[in-house]
Parts: structure tokens; C-alpha cells; sequence
């Protein structure tokens, strides 16, 4: 009797297959994750936006919101946005940007739009639909469209 090493195409097929379900099971619950972590990145940083602009608020006399912010990754002092803050008042050290880059979308990431000097909206598209805050619809404005059409918006306090 000849004795012969190695699987049989039967034995490797059964394999694949369990392999592949189970890549079916995992791989959207990691999507999920990803979406979640993200979306909750996109919170804290409006949050962290609209303490800036409060700071901003503060600072001004009469005491207005600005008609806009600097870019992501400069820093915004009293002197605007730059690189390195040189102003005596430091808003935020670097204005965060969405963690994922769309193209098409507004350069800022998140949308803010003065409604008036004592007024805002801050806005940001979210990933998760299922999200128990988000909002069905996009940012107010026909170049700031979300994907997935759903999104997270702040006010002034």
C-alpha cells in the first residue's frame, strides 16, 4: 500500500469554508468597532471645538462668535490660525479635523456656521446610523454632504 502525504482537496475545502464563515461572523463586528470609535472621536473633538469658541467669545468685546476658524492641525490664538501660536491667547493648540478625510468635503471637516454674533452650529457627518444622538440629514449646506446621511450637531451652550 502506498501511503501518501498531505490533505485531501475534500479536507482542504472544509477548511476554507470554516475559515470563511468565520471571517463572515467577525469582519462587520470590527467594522462596527471602527465606526463607533470614530464617530465618537468626531464628538469629543466639536466638543472640544466649542470650548474654543467660547474661549473665543471671552475674549472679544462685545463678546462675539467668529465668522470662522482656522484649518485642521494650526493653532488658533488670538492672532488667527497658524502653525505655531505667537498670540497671547491660545483658543486651541491644534483645531481637530475629521479622522477620516472625504473627499469633496468641506476643507474644515466639521462644519461650523455662525448664525448670528451670540449663535452657532457645529457639525460633523457620523459613521453609525444606529447612533442614539445622531440626526438624520446632512450639515445645512449642499457642499457639506454626509455619506451616510446622518450626523451630530452643537450649539452655543
Amino acid at each position: 500500500m502506498i501511503k501518501r502525504e498531505g490533505f485531501t482537496l475534500i479536507e482542504l475545502l472544509v477548511v476554507i469554508s470554516i475559515i470563511s464563515g468565520l471571517v463572515a461572523l467577525i469582519l462587520p463586528n470590527f467594522m462596527a468597532v471602527r465606526e463607533k470609535g470614530r464617530d465618537t472621536q468626531r464628538k469629543a473633538d466639536l466638543r472640544s471645538l466649542q470650548q474654543a469658541l467660547e474661549l473665543y467669545r471671552q475674549n472679544q468685546s462685545p463678546a462675539v462668535y467668529p465668522t470662522g476658524i482656522p484649518l485642521p492641525g494650526q493653532c488658533w490664538g488670538s492672532n488667527g490660525g497658524e502653525v505655531t501660536c505667537t498670540g497671547s491667547v491660545v483658543y486651541t493648540k491644534k483645531v481637530p479635523g475629521d479622522p477620516v478625510l472625504r473627499s469633496g468635503d468641506n476643507p474644515l471637516n466639521y462644519y461650523y456656521t455662525p448664525v448670528s454674533d451670540t449663535e452657532y452650529t457645529l457639525c460633523a457627518c457620523l459613521d453609525n446610523t444606529a447612533d442614539q444622538v445622531g440626526v438624520a440629514g446632512d450639515c445645512n449646506d449642499t457642499d457639506y454632504d454626509c455619506p451616510t446621511d446622518y450626523k451630530y450637531e452643537v450649539t452655543e451652550p
